[in-house]
């Protein structure tokens, strides 16, 4: 009989009749037990390893060549390199890394846009609502001086365009309806709100239009104020947005376009009653300004507001009368000034709300105080 070839140390042939013994299975065919045997074709790690925490270097006791070998096999490039110094004796080095120091403060080096540097930890950019409220202070924070001044520039202007006629008095009061309209909605937090601001401006038109129709009678205001609700509520119903959202744009729109048409109430009032109330809410609000504890710039505030409806009315056909009137007109403007300070406004809210809300507030007293000290 000839001898076959021993296939076990030979590599499996596809196309041969036995496939390829298990290394180690020779010794079982044989009968010999050797433990040892199956590990020489078991792959065993050996060589320097990291701990994965703080990426420090640890030694292991192996032969060079292994320990070069196992390091070749290393994973994670991102955490390591490989930087041997030697043939002999290569090393783990650690990649550098940017150190986390602290995060810069917010008014460091900060750009025209109002951001703070770049960090590695983040923005770290803090607003003034949320410095307030980090601080524990109150969410009332006054315009200033700089919005105070606009208002009174503004009320300049409808005092002097009311003296001059109807129609002058409608260039300086449709700027104010567009502020108040705008200034309502970011003062709520809500913008860009186009057709919010759009609609309540709308009604404030409609309004005058209305009362230069009807020979300037206030029920015009009524009657504008009931429609643009109903105009509002049917808007919103047609809203696509979150039942709470819905609301909430509802309740904006609605008092938006209610302030800014209340504000036409300069158009219906009397031209003296206009000049002298008007003068009186810009003078309130300077004086408001004042760096004064709150108790005391209350008082100073409506004692300068009757002063200059005094002033005023000795200018026009209300003599002494102009000073009800002008203090009348003084404490609904700050309270215009109050919910224009509330909830941390912001630098934007002070030169739109802030600066109309005063006015805007202003004109129902104007026009009932008017009529009844003619």
């Amino acid at each position: 009989m000839t001898n076959q070839p021993n296939r076990q140390n030979q590599p499996y042939d596809p196309y041969g009749q036995q496939p390829q013994a298990w290394p180690g299975q020779a010794y079982q065919q044989q009968g010999y037990e050797d433990p040892h045997a199956a590990q020489q074709y078991t792959q065993q790690w050996q060589g320097q390893t990291w701990e994965t925490q703080n990426h420090q270097a640890v030694s292991a006791q192996a032969p060079d060549h292994q320990a070069v070998s196992a390091q070749a096999q290393a994973p994670d490039p991102e955490t390591a390199i490989l930087t041997p110094q030697s043939p002999q004796t290569p090393r783990m080095s650690q990649t550098p890394r940017a150190p986390q120091g602290p995060a810069a403060p917010a008014g460091a080096d900060a750009d025209a846009s109002g951001y703070g540097p770049a960090t590695v930890g983040g923005n770290a950019r803090v607003t003034d609502a949320q410095r307030a409220r980090a601080e524990g202070r109150s969410p009332i924070i006054e315009p200033g001086m700089q919005p105070a001044a606009l208002t009174a520039l503004l009320g300049l202007l409808l005092a002097g365009a009311a003296a001059v006629g109807t129609y002058a008095l409608l260039v300086p009061l449709v700027v104010l309806q567009a502020v108040t309209a705008a200034g309502w909605f970011r003062l709520n937090g809500m913008w860009p709100a186009r057709q919010g601001i759009a609609l309540g401006f709308a009604g404030a038109l409609a309004a005058d239009a209305a009362l230069l129709a009807s020979g300037r009678s206030p029920s015009a205001i009524l009657g504008t104020i009931g429609v643009w609700v109903l105009l509002a509520l049917v808007l919103q119903l047609r809203s696509h947005a979150d039942p709470d959202e819905r609301m909430y744009g509802l309740m904006a729109t609605v008092a938006a376009s209610a302030l800014a048409i209340v504000a036409g109430g300069y158009l219906a009032a009397a031209a003296d009653a206009v000049t002298v109330g008007a003068v009186a809410v810009g003078v309130a609000v300077l004086a408001r300004a004042l760096p004064l504890p709150a108790p005391a710039s209350v008082v100073v505030s409506l004692l300068a507001a009757a002063g200059a409806g005094i002033a005023m009315g000795s200018v026009t056909d209300l003599g002494t009368s102009g000073a009800f009137l002008g203090a009348g007109a003084a404490v609904c403007a700050l309270i215009g000034h109050r919910v224009a300070s509330y909830d941390y406004p912001s630098r934007f809210v002070h030169f739109t709300a802030g600066v109309a809300l005063p006015l805007a507030a202003a004109a129902p007293a104007v026009y009932v105080l008017g009529r009844a000290l003619a």
